[in-house]
């Protein structure tokens, strides 16, 4: 699978990616070069339901942060680690972040270099200067100096997602542990302007030094040193400062034989879901690259990709959910990608983050009557085009199909639901009646209904979706009293790509194990593998 980060070089990459990447007023390009310019982040974070505490909803909010008022902590990339496996990844990690790091620094953006135990080896290095001599800060805050196990009692409660208490390494056999690092990895720039230094202490004099108050952590390893150093994400956060784990380049110590039994990347993403829960926000490197997420070579697990875009159904709650239990128990890497689920709110047809379909393999849409921006819009064609796999639920037969309310300069895409996905909404019954859903004559054998104990009952009122296209083939039907069955559950084949829809997915639908048990083998089914086998790496 082609890496989702660029390997072009030179001024043109640069001034493409800057114009990707930041808001660029023309008076601030001088001579090839840019004086200031905005970042603009997404950041993402789960927030806990009041009705249910174990469950949470996603939530991205757009924010732009001046550069100079930014600075980027790498943690601990050492030029070797104990661990086998860890020095590999890191190996791995470091060339995309160190081009992230030059851009950063380009922009403005303070670098903090901490390789932890190892800044003796750069005592006569301008940045460790840097970092000595900033001035003592007047207000210290208490505990930056030590290392932070838990940030609050709430995070405490949690615990962690992953069992590391055998340390971690998911070599075979285990490495035999110890201290050999001497340095940070040589692959990552340090340059003069730069800082070095892990002391908590120190860090934090530099950041008040220069009134950064934005801080974007980056290295190894999340649920060890990133979180808990006295310059981790622990403490920043509990210290007021606005700080933010790149999610794409990090990674765990985590040994994939350990609870929950996943994969050493499934591990790695369960503990950024832990971070962005209790301890602050995740950005990717997309931030300075203008690029889809890095993603580790030895990372096979097919991507499958949510689009929550809604605020009927309770998507933003049911969508994250799934997809969790779903990369828990089956292996696939979910990523949610969330429009505003209000239905008023001024960001209604606003949603970022679709170039990483160009490394999907999966596609899952829960919208409704949106107009998302062209460039967004144009992701989700191309990996259409290239034949990738989707499946619509409920709301997803009107999903692009906004009336004409969206503005000017976004997309629709009022035909998608006879083009792509087979049908022919347009209408629904009222509410009130159940639904009884039925196999379709002949369709008992298709896997998408393998172990689904039918009838179900659904409280949703029923789509009117006939005809379907020559091209569709229904699955289940809904009946309700005194009215004509319409089908619920379809595939379809959209030029070469997989196509399954249904008309479920209120939210008690979501809560019947019959209904989820659809959905999985929906999603095997898309991706042309046997129903609940199983995605790992180890």
């Amino acid at each position: 699978m082609t890496q989702p980060y660029f390997h072009r070089s030179g001024k043109t990459t640069l001034l493409l990616t800057l114009i990707l990447t930041f808001v660029l007023p023309c008076s601030q390009v001088i001579a090839g070069s840019v004086a200031s310019a905005t970042l603009r982040v997404d950041l993402r974070s789960r927030v806990a339901l009041e009705e249910t505490p174990d469950q949470f909803r996603v939530v991205y909010r757009h924010a732009e942060w001046d550069p100079a008022e930014t600075a980027i902590i790498i943690c601990d990339m050492w030029n070797q680690h104990w661990c086998q496996g860890a020095t590999q990844r890191v190996v791995e990690l470091a060339p995309v972040m160190n081009r992230v790091v030059a851009n950063a620094r380009e922009r403005g953006v303070l670098i903090i270099h901490a390789p932890s135990g190892t800044v003796d080896h750069y005592r006569n290095h301008p940045g460790r200067r840097i970092a000595m001599n900033a001035p003592r800060a007047a207000d210290l805050p208490e505990g930056v100096d030590q290392w932070c196990h838990w940030k609050d009692d709430a995070e405490k409660a949690a615990g962690y997602p992953i069992d590391h208490s055998d340390g971690g390494c998911d070599c075979q056999p285990p490495c035999k542990t110890g201290s050999p690092w001497t340095g940070q990895v040589e692959t990552i720039e340090i340059a003069d302007e730069d800082a070095i230094s892990d002391s908590g202490v120190e860090i934090w004099n530099l950041l008040e030094q220069r009134d950064i108050d934005r801080v974007i952590l980056m290295g190894v390893h999340t649920n060890m040193c990133v979180l808990g150093r006295p310059f981790g994400l622990r403490n920043l956060s509990r210290a007021g400062k606005t700080v933010v784990l790149m999610r794409d380049l990090t990674d765990t110590m985590y040994n994939s034989r350990m609870a929950p039994k996943v994969s050493h990347f499934t591990g790695t993403d369960l503990v950024v879901e832990h971070v962005e829960t209790y301890v602050c926000p995740t950005v990717t490197s997309t931030v300075f690259t203008g690029q889809p997420a890095f993603r580790f070579k030895n990372d096979n697990r097919p991507l499958a990709v949510f689009i929550s875009a809604e605020s009927e159904y309770g998507a933003v709650r049911t969508l994250p959910v799934f997809a969790h239990n779903l990369e828990l128990h089956y292996g696939p890497r979910c990523e949610i990608l969330q429009g505003s689920p209000e239905r008023n709110s001024a960001d209604r047809h606003e949603i970022s983050g679709m170039e990483i379909l160009h490394d999907a393999d999966l596609v899952v849409i829960f919208a409704r009557r949106r107009a998302f921006p062209a460039d967004q819009m144009q992701h989700l064609r191309a990996y259409l085009d290239r034949g990738g796999p989707l499946i619509g639920l409920r709301t997803a037969s009107h999903a692009f199909d906004s009336r004409g309310g969206g503005p000017a300069d976004h997309t629709e895409w009022p035909k998608f639901d006879p083009e792509v996905l087979g049908g022919h909404y347009h209408g629904h019954h009222g509410a009130g009646p159940k639904c009884t859903v039925t196999p379709v004559a002949g369709a008992k054998g298709h896997p998408i209904l393998a172990g689904v104990t039918l009838p179900l009952l659904s409280d949703g009122s029923l789509y009117e979706v006939r005809p379907l296209a020559a091209t569709a083939t229904p699955l289940l039907l809904g009946t309700i009293p005194d009215r004509e069955p319409e089908p619920v559950a379809r595939t379809n084949q959209y030029r070469q790509s997989r196509i399954f829809y249904t008309s479920l997915g209120r939210p008690h639908d979501f809560d019947n194990a019959q209904f989820r048990q659809l959905l999985i083998n929906a999603v095997f089914w898309a991706l042309d593998k046997p129903v609940a086998s199983r995605f790992s790496n180890n």
